[in-house]
């Protein structure tokens, strides 16, 4: 992905300095925002940025980055995260970190660099008392804030690749989609396997996690997406892309397909797999997975399509992502054909 080895130096080069400057700075989120009722209508509400249109946090705003992130059309994403004042993320295992009530996970959509630079959204996810609350904000065109909206829209624009393509942001409904588990609305980026190890160790040394978890830092680089190796690189591809819907209690649980990064069952994760009901979305094809043969694999054939109805992930994309599926090609071209 475009500037996300950038990104992820960043988020650990700048965490420091982060720190620091929210121990000596009066706080400036607005912490009534995360957990109250209703939903603030304007980004700005929160407080979470200094410079919004340049994405300079607030004190006690941190960014991170991912190793492998989850791709939405080449968009480069800035993360980060808030903890309120005397609190701080506590280690499960690789999973997902565990926020403290009033936490928030800000992440906004970008396209272009420098200049042309053109922030599309802003997602935030809210842990208030009774659960997670997931909302979508819109930039506007003059570039200087981000409105609610709940009812998602559209866009025209580029993508990095060239491609002219109708950008869609999601509405309240389908950040529930993908973010639900078990019905309950739950993060799905910052688990501990996909985070450095150096930002793990600067955030506990910074008091802001208890300890750094064990089997943190395992997912590979995608900067090494082109010449790596293909097994770990595809499965963590999938876990990151895939699995918060393609597993036990996610949204696309009655498929049968389990891409967790954690699941060893050649079978769950689809190979020499039937579908349950792909319909056209099969593309004819008769196996999840075909070991050595990946044009005769559905999880490859709707990988490789932006056609609704084909197309997976069914949100989030308008496009192809020729990385993605050159890395999935190569790891089930090296499988041994049964």
């Amino acid at each position: 992905m475009r500037g996300g080895l950038a990104l992820l130096a960043a988020a650990s080069l700048t965490l420091g300095a982060v720190v620091a400057e929210a121990r000596l700075a009066a706080p400036q989120v607005a912490d009534a925002a995360i957990t109250g009722e209703g939903f603030p209508k304007s980004l700005a509400d929160y407080g979470f940025f200094a410079d919004a249109p340049a994405q300079v946090p607030a004190p006690g705003v941190v960014p991170y980055a991912l190793k492998t992130p989850l791709w939405s059309d080449g968009a480069d994403k800035l993360r980060f995260i808030y903890l309120p004042e005397g609190t701080r993320l506590a280690a499960d295992g690789d999973g997902l970190l565990k926020f403290p009530v009033g936490a928030a996970i800000i992440k906004t959509f970008a396209f272009g660099e420098g200049d042309d630079r053109r922030l599309i959204e802003t997602r935030v996810l809210l842990h208030r008392a009774e659960g997670w609350v997931a909302l979508p904000y819109r930039w506007n065109a003059e570039q200087t804030e981000a409105s609610l909206a709940l009812a998602g829209g559209r866009l025209d624009l580029v993508t990095p690749a060239g491609e002219a393509i109708s950008y869609a942001i999601p509405n309240k409904n389908q950040c529930k989609t993908c973010h639900s588990k078990d019905g309950a609305v739950i993060p799905i980026g910052p688990k501990a396997r996909n985070l450095s190890a150096e930002w793990l160790g600067q955030m506990t040394q910074a008091g802001l996690l208890d300890q750094v978890p064990e089997g943190a830092d395992t997912l590979p680089d995608w900067s090494a997406h082109a010449t790596g190796p293909a097994e770990p690189l595809a499965r963590a591809y999938l876990d990151v892309n895939c699995a918060h819907c393609h597993q036990p209690g996610g949204g696309a649980s009655n498929s049968g397909l389990d891409l967790r990064w954690e699941q060893d069952d050649p079978h769950a994760i689809g190979i020499m797999k039937r579908p349950v009901a792909a319909g056209r979305g099969a593309g004819g094809h008769d196996f999840s997975i075909l070991p050595g043969r990946p044009d005769a694999s559905i999880l490859l054939y709707r990988m490789d399509s932006a056609e609704p109805g084909i197309a997976m992930p069914e949100l989030g994309k308008a496009s192809v992502d020729d990385a993605g599926v050159a890395v999935v090609r190569r790891w089930i071209s090296e499988m041994k054909q049964q």
